[in-house]
């Protein structure tokens, strides 16, 4: 982590995430753009420019919070969202999710990491190869996204996608099979819209995120019946 700090400071001095891709003309390739096509997918760009601006092998979640200021929650909850699409690993990012969606909920503009949060790192290849295997499942909603003003990204609205977050995050750390993926899959959606300030987007992640967790309240209420009638022909 050594000598990342001073790396970290123009990207919070702009105020966005990336300026460079606010300020794109229509069919302008950016410079250093991926020769294999994946520059105008939204979440390769994202972590792309985020392993670009910390060039040590890995990135602690901290030092993204300080740089990216006020707009670290989307961010965050993005990275901490992506591994809980594969399978045993969303109970293990539920918590800092939670965490993380609480302070959103609560009106908080910068994330306030704990100290066991904030230490937390990732590899920058492992980003890279998360980023590849991500948008091919998120393909058909990033081309759609792009900066959109609305009430989805004001603070009442982002307040709305932290209260969900926590829920989100509830239903990754309870265990039940096939209760993991559609809760996460709507978080990203709306996290990729808070990063991006696509209120349309965020919206769309809304409505994703509340019904994947009906399903997976559906499903573990389902597993709770069945167990309490199996509990009764057993006694």
């Amino acid at each position: 982590m050594d000598g990342r700090s001073g790396a970290a400071a123009p990207a919070a001095a702009t105020g966005r995430f990336f300026p460079a891709h606010d300020r794109e003309e229509p069919g302008h390739r950016p410079s250093g753009h991926d020769p294999h096509g994946h520059d105008g997918a939204p979440i390769t760009r994202i972590i792309t420019e985020v392993a670009a601006t910390f060039p040590g092998e890995r990135i602690s979640l901290g030092e993204m919070a300080e740089a990216f200021g006020e707009r670290a929650f989307g961010l965050l909850i993005l990275l901490l969202c992506l591994p809980s699409l594969l399978p045993g690993m969303a109970s293990v990012f539920g918590l800092p999710m939670l965490i993380l969606g609480v302070q959103m909920g609560m009106g908080r503009t910068r994330p306030a990491l704990p100290r066991f949060l904030a230490r937390q790192t990732v590899k920058r290849t492992d980003l890279l190869r998360l980023a590849s295997a991500s948008t091919r499942g998120l393909s058909f909603v990033e081309r759609f996204v792009r900066p959109r003003p609305g009430w989805f990204i004001q603070p009442a609205g982002e307040r709305l996608v932290g209260w969900l977050t926590v829920l989100s995050a509830v239903m990754l750390i309870l265990p039940g099979p096939g209760t993991n993926g559609p809760p996460a899959f709507g978080t990203i959606i709306m996290a990729l819209g808070v990063v991006e300030q696509d209120s349309r987007v965020t919206g769309w992640g809304v409505a994703a995120t509340a019904a994947g967790c009906l399903f997976a309240l559906g499903v573990l209420a389902a597993l709770c019946w069945f167990g309490l009638q199996a509990v009764g022909l057993l006694f």
